[in-house]
């Protein structure tokens, strides 16, 4: 069946902002953010079948908006939350320039199975909790969805998409890397898809 789903990444984030953070799940949006989920919520023309968002606070702040906008609304908590590759503990009172440093080295890296500091999420783990975000889309019976998540987790979807690569490898996380690092995905920005059957 044919359907129309929006991909949404949240709004700016205390992190976005380069502001000290202390989980990244918990990273909320700052007032830029909260007003660039209001300017979402209005690029509606009509109501969506169903809204899907992250269990991360950034893109349920963001989803906000359009969900009261269209009360009552279908709302789904599925696992497409952000590619965290850091060990949460980096996070604690750091900002993204002081995790500069570690992310950088992870990168260089380019083990696709390594899960830095035995608690972050390897590569080959977000690539198959992208598979499961799009098997699960292709499967939902309704026509219109809007997808509320996050820059890495859409542009990894996008890569995938455009490429059909699913194997994670050193070479494929280094492609991977290079397109993300090329494509803009601005906070608030939509990216609107046909799946068709």
């Amino acid at each position: 069946m044919r359907k129309e789903v929006w991909f949404i990444r949240h709004g700016e984030s205390i992190s976005n902002a380069d502001l000290p953070t202390t989980h990244p799940a918990e990273s909320e949006l700052t007032e830029k953010g909260h007003r660039e989920a209001e300017y979402v919520a209005q690029a509606f023309s009509r109501k969506p079948d169903l809204i899907v968002v992250s269990p991360f606070i950034r893109a349920r702040q963001t989803a906000a908006p359009t969900i009261n906008r269209f009360k009552p609304i279908t709302v789904a908590e599925w696992p497409i939350e952000e590619f965290t590759y850091l060990h949460p503990e980096h996070y604690r009172g750091t900002t993204g320039s002081q995790r500069g440093p570690v992310a950088n080295a992870y990168w260089e890296r380019l083990d696709p199975q390594e899960k830095e500091g035995d608690a972050g999420e390897s590569f080959a783990e977000l690539l198959a909790r992208v598979d499961t975000m799009g098997a699960q889309l292709r499967a939902r019976p309704e026509p219109f969805i809007a997808v509320f998540s996050h820059g890495l987790f859409l542009r990894a979807f996008l890569w995938m998409t455009l490429t059909g690569i699913r194997e994670a490898t050193n070479r494929t996380m280094c492609m991977y890397l290079h397109f993300s690092q090329g494509i803009a995905m601005p906070n608030g920005g939509i990216l609107k898809t046909i799946f068709a059957p």
